[in-house]
């Protein structure tokens, strides 16, 4: 059968048309129809021609894997969950605050702890770091190390005071966001087995101990003494101040990963059985052992130079 003019036309029309169509299916889809590419191609072309308009649930990064910047869909599950159970915990101790729960927000306040040291150590473990998990959780320690802890002491001690009261408190949450700012912006410039300035949850710690020590010993300390809520003024400003610092803290990023003596060991065991018998003053206790422990070190290490 011998094909006619205008069905040539109209099969060359038809043609072209399709042609059109398929290219516009690949920019619109960004590669999603054949033929397909490698992943790392997919993804950068799925990031320039999204939108960001529809109703849509993914995150796109771009990551270093094995020496080589890629571009990767997705989050990890494990770390993240563990970090957002962290979020939860801080939230949970804000509203406790307000509710005049004081020791249920310090407890809250140091699983958050806990867990923030679980979420990093699981995606090491599980090789799962990424910059969505990086920032995630700076996010997460801001709440529940840097606005937390100041709501807790505001409302334990310092809403008496008036405007002094929130400006301490104000003063912590600021330097927490410092502090976490300057850490983001530092990593893999400073040396990681120290921190520079006091770290969020450690200050967060001296904080929440502080208030559980004085809910425990509320006959001798007194809630709302005059000396007692200038001291607490006092003591967040401080904490504070350590995190935006430049003394360095040892990490201990790497202490599990050598061999000590055996009498650090019963040294351990010891502390332990101390803390036990009055775990907020043990804490506050340790907690301000370690602030000192920074301060001498930098300045004999000034005296020295």
């Amino acid at each position: 059968m011998t094909n006619t003019p205008s069905s040539r036309g109209q099969s060359n029309h038809v043609s072209s048309k399709d042609t059109a169509l398929n290219d516009g299916l690949l920019q619109d889809s960004a590669a999603t129809q054949p033929p397909f590419i490698d992943e790392h191609e997919f993804n950068i072309r799925l990031a320039e021609n999204d939108s960001y308009d529809g109703l849509t649930f993914e995150v796109i990064e771009a990551e270093v894997a094995e020496g080589q910047r890629v571009v990767s869909r997705g989050v990890y599950l494990a770390p993240n969950l563990i970090t957002t159970l962290s979020l939860l915990s801080g939230f949970y101790s804000i509203l406790a605050s307000t509710q005049g729960e004081f020791y249920k927000a310090s407890l809250a306040i140091f699983l958050s702890a806990i867990l923030d040291g679980a979420d990093g150590r699981v995606a090491r473990m599980l090789n799962a770091q990424s910059p969505f998990g990086e920032q995630y959780d700076s996010l997460a320690d801001m709440l529940a190390f840097g606005v937390a802890p100041a709501i807790l002491i505001y409302s334990f001690a310092l809403e008496p005071l008036g405007r002094i009261g929130i400006g301490c408190a104000f003063v912590f949450t600021a330097c927490a966001a410092f502090r976490l700012a300057r850490f983001n912006v530092q990593v893999g410039i400073v040396d990681k087995k120290y921190f520079v300035g006091l770290a969020s949850p450690l200050a967060a710690i001296l904080v929440t101990s502080a208030v559980m020590v004085a809910v425990d010993h509320n006959e001798w300390i007194g809630q709302y003494d005059t000396a007692v809520m200038f001291l607490f003024a006092a003591w967040v400003v401080t904490c504070g101040l350590l995190m935006v610092s430049n003394v360095k803290y040892y990490s201990f990023k790497e202490f599990d990963k050598k061999k000590v003596p055996f009498v650090v060991l019963i040294i351990g065991v010891l502390v332990m059985s101390i803390i036990l018998y009055d775990i907020p003053v043990g804490l506050l206790a340790i907690g301000i052992i370690y602030a000192l422990s920074g301060i001498v070190t930098t300045v004999k290490a000034k005296a020295n130079s």
